[in-house]
């Protein structure tokens, strides 16, 4: 990078910080710090949820994700429109009566301790996990341009980010956001600009989605039929994003803390209803054009030079060993045909525009020329894989990142490169905030007498210094669990993947306590414990191969698992007792 660059990401990623060191003034008490003092209007309340849910691996993977699988990763979002209806007519309603400060709180209120602390344990260890790869997701950046050790790496950029969150809290995570999404959207805006503006002088937008669909990267609707029948291992369609993606975003949205503590910021319930409805409205046309970004990436390298592997420091690595012969050998091979598979691409765009009928022999090409690239990439990633064992061959979550480096003006690097920080800053934030409320809420206050013989100032000053301390924790926990995030491929499936083995089992418990009055907490608990090791079992059988199942489904598995084997047990403990409702602001629905 340029000097100019290293300023452009310098000021960008102070200012941050200082603007949420500025913002952190809040109630040092449990409530200013977690919730601050639920006082966040919708549209601050809109942003800190997408802030999130958006997270660096959104805007440095799903580009890539496209780029290699095309845009049919959007379907993952198409449930997420009507789980924000029903979080509003169900959830949200009775969070905002209760006035919790965890949606586990409620738990032990409808069933009983034991249940309350198995969820509370439940959600600490998938978003305790899911955080140290979204920490990992900004440091293979730094790592890529500096040439740094990634475990020092990750140390930095989550040090960096403790500094404010630890000091403010939920205020502060908030209005980071707010400004961190403005700052996101207009980088995201440039780069999608950037990548047509750089195509040949003939080659507009309209061209640019032309090629795309030609080689399949536009397939943003899929049945998930394969010869007739429904292919249940299909990761990505339209019914595995309905019904999977819908009871993903219910439990995500409705019962994770990192995303229920955004909205429990709100002044009041009608304002947490408009920030999730919203949400809902926005998040598929965001993730759309994120991914449309991959796509129009993928035609830039139909008209230009295309790296055979995007990783840069891992090839540089790789090309000082023995394999060294190997792999200029396909690096040559692969910019030869390269170069003819731009050829075809300028013949096939101008075959189009003079409306000859040649243009379907040269998409035929076109597509026979990407099938010969993609075994060229893969017999390149293979000498990779055999020349650095320890190393990842895994590239998809440095294209996009390669293209700005290679591409895009002085300036504008420093600029994108900040934005996939912010994203990262603003989703760990959020989560680490959530994960130290829920410890101190749901383990700490719960189970420690320690602050008893204090008075309520007393108390409350100590609650807010311990919260701090829980962050602090939380903080370094997720920087351990980055250190072994370096092996799991596109990282926005490998956090996806993570949430799915334990959402379904959470939402289960919720919809049991919403849904099913008559069941006890002594059914619920073993039937969520049992439920959680047939999901985890499925996983590994699939991941065997011994069976077939998109991770998505797992989330369906989880949810009626929890509800049927609850059921069961309720009638064989012949346990007819209702769970104790005797406090009349307790409300189930």
């Amino acid at each position: 990078m340029s000097s100019i660059d290293w300023i452009v990401l310098s000021f960008t990623l102070i200012g941050i910080i200082a603007y949420g060191l500025y913002k952190s003034r809040t109630s040092k008490n449990l409530e200013g710090y977690f919730l601050s003092n639920r006082s966040m209007p919708w549209y601050l309340v809109l942003l800190s949820i997408m802030g999130t849910q958006a997270s660096a691996i959104t805007f440095l993977s799903a580009p890539g994700q496209a780029f290699t699988d095309g845009m049919r990763f959007v379907q993952y979002y198409f449930g997420l429109p009507l789980a924000m209806v029903v979080l509003c007519i169900t959830f949200v309603p009775l969070f905002s009566r209760l006035k919790v400060f965890t949606a586990y709180e409620y738990l032990e209120k409808r069933f009983d301790l034991k249940t309350r602390t198995l969820t509370s344990f439940l959600f600490l260890l998938q978003r305790g996990l899911s955080t140290g790869i979204s920490i990992y997701a900004p440091s293979i950046i730094l790592s890529s341009l500096l040439g740094w050790n990634i475990f020092i790496t990750n140390i930095v950029m989550g040090g960096l980010l403790i500094i404010y969150t630890v000091s403010g809290g939920a205020k502060a995570v908030a209005y980071t956001q707010q400004l961190q999404l403005v700052i996101i959207f207009i980088g995201m805006f440039l780069a999608g600009y950037m990548i047509v503006h750089l195509l040949p002088a003939n080659i507009g937008f309209a061209d640019a989605l032309r090629v795309s669909g030609a080689s399949g990267k536009l397939n943003v609707i899929t049945t998930g039929t394969k010869d007739g029948r429904f292919d249940w291992s299909d990761k990505y369609n339209m019914w595995s994003g309905v019904i999977g993606g819908f009871f993903l975003a219910l439990s995500y949205f409705g019962t994770d803390q990192s995303q229920v503590g955004r909205y429990l910021t709100a002044k009041n319930e009608t304002e947490s209803k408009k920030g999730l409805l919203i949400n809902g409205l926005v998040k598929v046309p965001m993730q759309f054009f994120i991914l449309m970004i991959g796509a129009l990436l993928f035609t830039f390298y139909q008209f230009k030079p295309s790296p055979v592997f995007h990783n840069r420091a891992v090839e540089t690595k790789a090309l000082q060993t023995s394999y060294k012969d190997s792999l200029q050998r396909v690096q040559g091979q692969y910019a030869l045909y390269n170069q003819k598979q731009n050829d075809w691409s300028a013949k096939y765009i101008d075959a189009l525009h003079a409306d000859n009928p040649s243009a379907v022999s040269y998409k035929d090409s076109l597509q026979k020329g990407n099938v010969v690239l993609d075994s060229f990439r893969t017999a390149y990633k293979g000498y990779i894989s055999k020349a650095v064992p320890s190393d990842d061959n895994n590239d998809t979550n440095y294209i996009f990142l390669r293209f700005v480096i290679d591409y895009l003006p002085v300036g504008l690097v420093g600029l994108l490169i900040a934005i996939i920080f912010l994203a990262a800053w603003g989703s760990i934030a959020a989560a680490l905030n959530s994960l130290a409320s829920c410890t101190m809420i749901d383990f700490h206050k719960r189970f420690s007498k320690s602050n008893e013989h204090l008075s309520h100032d007393d108390s409350c000053a100590l609650e807010y210094k311990q919260s701090r301390m829980y962050t602090l924790l939380w903080g370094i926990f997720c920087i351990i669990v980055a250190q072994f995030a370096n092996r799991m491929g596109s990282l926005i499936e490998a956090v996806n993947v993570l949430g799915s083995l334990f959402y379904g089992v959470i939402l289960g418990i919720f919809l049991v306590a919403f849904y099913i009055k008559y069941i006890g907490g002594k059914a619920v608990f073993w039937s969520a414990i049992v439920s959680e090791i047939l999901v985890v079992m499925l996983f590994i059988l699939n991941e065997n191969k011994s069976i077939k199942l998109s991770f998505l489904w797992l989330n369906v598995v989880g949810a009626l698992l929890v509800v049927l084997i609850a059921l069961l047990l309720q009638v064989f403990m012949r346990n007819k007792k209702v769970s104790v409702q005797t406090n009349a602001s307790v409300e189930t629905l």
